[in-house]
C-alpha cells in the first residue's frame, strides 16, 4: 500500500480524511480494504457477530459514539477477527487487552483503552453509514490506513 500522504497528494479531494486521532493497536501499522460497517454503543454482540464472519480482506469500521466507557473489543474479539482474514478494526470508541492487541497480526485503530467489558444486549447496527472525524464510512468504500491517519474513498 503507498503511503496515504501520497495516496492523498495523487487523489486529493476524491478521498475523505478522517480527523479523528487514533491509537494504534495490533501489529499492522498500515492496512487497506473495503469497508464494512457496525454502529453499537455499549454493546459489542454484533461487532463480534460480524467480525466470526469471512474478513475477505475487508475493514470493520466501528461507531462506538466515541465512548470510552467500556470496551468493544478486547484480544479474543481481535484473535477472531483476524483468523477469519479481515486486514483491520477501526473503533470510534475504546478496546481492552492493550498488550496482547499489540500481539494479534491485525489492524487496530481505537480512540483510547478501558478494562469494563461492553454490555451483551444484541444491540446496534450492521452495514450502515457512520459518521465521524468529517467522514462517512459507506459499506463498499475502500479505507486506507497508514501511521499517518486514515483516508477513505467518497463511493
Amino acid at each position: 500500500m503507498k503511503p496515504t500522504a501520497d495516496l492523498y497528494d495523487e487523489h486529493g479531494d476524491d478521498l475523505q480524511s478522517c480527523t479523528t486521532q487514533f491509537r494504534p493497536f495490533g501489529t499492522r501499522t498500515s492496512f487497506e480494504g473495503a469497508v464494512t460497517t457496525v454502529r453499537c454503543h455499549g454493546d459489542n454482540v454484533i461487532l463480534k457477530a460480524a467480525l466470526g464472519e469471512p474478513g475477505a480482506g475487508r475493514v470493520l469500521v466501528v461507531d462506538g459514539g466515541g465512548s470510552l466507557d467500556s470496551a468493544l473489543m478486547g484480544d479474543v474479539i481481535a484473535g477472531l477477527a483476524a483468523s477469519n482474514g479481515w486486514e483491520g478494526v477501526v473503533i470510534h470508541g475504546a478496546v481492552r487487552d492493550v498488550e496482547a492487541l499489540s500481539k494479534i497480526d491485525l489492524g487496530i485503530k481505537a480512540l483510547g483503552s478501558n478494562p469494563r467489558r461492553s454490555r451483551k444486549d444484541g444491540t446496534g447496527d450492521k452495514n450502515v453509514e457512520v459518521s465521524f472525524g468529517g467522514v462517512t464510512f459507506k459499506p463498499g468504500c475502500h479505507l486506507y490506513s497508514d501511521t499517518d491517519g486514515i483516508l477513505v474513498t467518497r463511493e
